[in-house]
């Protein structure tokens, strides 16, 4: 008879526990406004992409707290996940958003790190992504064999980015002429540029973004898109050549893949090291069922957003398998951007 009573007791208390921290979580955040600080200006698609995740995430967070999105560009992501990682808060009330590439500036880019990407607690990544290099119509180069023979001029927001890197190591594995102009804002500051000539294309940035600020611009053919950066071929870009297929040795495959696996990490969601584990599971949770809702996807159809996400675990495994790249790999790709840095 004890020993039915003891069993009883563990079946409860194996349904209530998780019952208890669910309420323990709403309780915590009825009321509460959560900030999502985005590490990208305002108006550029990763921005988009985390504002739409915003507008309903909150439904799914237990007790339904306000989310507000606030933008804090700079350095590839690395300014804003320096200071949630060192300054909090701690608590589950602010999440990060930030760049792919950021997970792998501490090996690629180290200056200013201050963060362990494999500390942060990933929530998720909204897709795995599609990089391109787009030339506007008028550019004098339909290849990157072209760009080989003449300088073409590119836009970037700063190192870090896929606008500054990968045109980085187009020059130094495929012997591109890319010329960068860095400092821009954003995306559609860049485009701006393109379409008063002041610069002729963009080394690279997401289809999806492309698709999302000025998808007319690939109907009206008043872009060309002469390359794609995935781990894997868009089946939306028949006949566009893959950068991996470019590749002419093994040596240089390696380097690609490392600075190709941000790519994976498409737009992932953190929220800093030591939140209660309650909070976080809560919030991944969240971002998981967010993933599913009707609501969010019909949106995100209609900003152009392509979702093919990856979980907090996912991330997590991703995150660590990356920066466990053997060392000479790492040193051969540092080694081209601190030339150019």
């Amino acid at each position: 008879m004890r020993t039915s009573v003891f069993a009883v007791v563990a079946l409860v208390s194996g349904f209530t526990l998780p019952a208890m921290a669910q309420e323990s979580v709403a309780q915590f955040y009825q009321g509460k406004t959560v900030r999502m600080i985005v590490g990208v200006a305002v108006g550029s698609g990763y921005d988009i992409n985390a504002r739409a995740l915003a507008r309903h995430l909150s439904e799914h967070i237990p007790g339904k707290p306000t989310i507000i999105v606030q933008n804090q560009p700079g350095a590839g992501s690395i300014t804003m996940t320096n200071q949630l990682y060192n300054t909090g808060p701690f608590d589950g009330t602010v999440i990060g958003a930030a760049f792919g590439g950021m997970p792998t500036a501490p090996l690629l880019t180290p200056e200013g790190v201050k963060f362990d990407p494999n500390k942060l607690n990933w929530l998720g990544s909204t897709n795995r992504e599609t990089h391109v290099t787009y030339l506007w119509n008028t550019a004098p180069a339909n290849s990157f064999d072209d760009i080989k023979k003449q300088e073409i001029v590119v836009g970037a927001q700063a190192p870090g980015t896929t606008q500054y890197d990968f045109p980085i190591m187009a020059n130094a594995i495929f012997g591109t002429k890319f010329k960068i102009v860095k400092g821009y804002g954003g995306t559609p500051q860049i485009h701006l540029a393109m379409e008063r000539g002041e610069i002729e294309g963009n080394g690279a940035s997401a289809l999806t973004t492309l698709k999302a600020l000025n998808g007319d611009w690939i109907k009206d053919k008043k872009v060309k898109i002469i390359a794609q950066w995935a781990l894997r071929p868009n089946p939306e870009l028949p006949g566009v050549p893959s950068v991996l297929d470019l590749a002419k040795n093994d040596t240089d495959k390696a380097a690609l893949l490392l600075v190709l696996a941000r790519l994976d990490f498409g737009r992932p969601f953190f929220v800093p090291p030591n939140v209660p584990a309650d909070r976080v599971e809560a919030l991944r949770k969240a971002f998981d069922d967010t993933m599913k809702d009707p609501a969010f996807l019909a949106e995100a159809e209609k900003l152009k957003l392509d979702i093919d996400p990856l979980n907090g675990k996912q991330v997590s495994e991703l995150v660590a398998q990356v920066l466990a790249t053997p060392k000479p790999v790492v040193e051969s790709v540092r080694e081209v951007f601190e030339k150019t840095n």
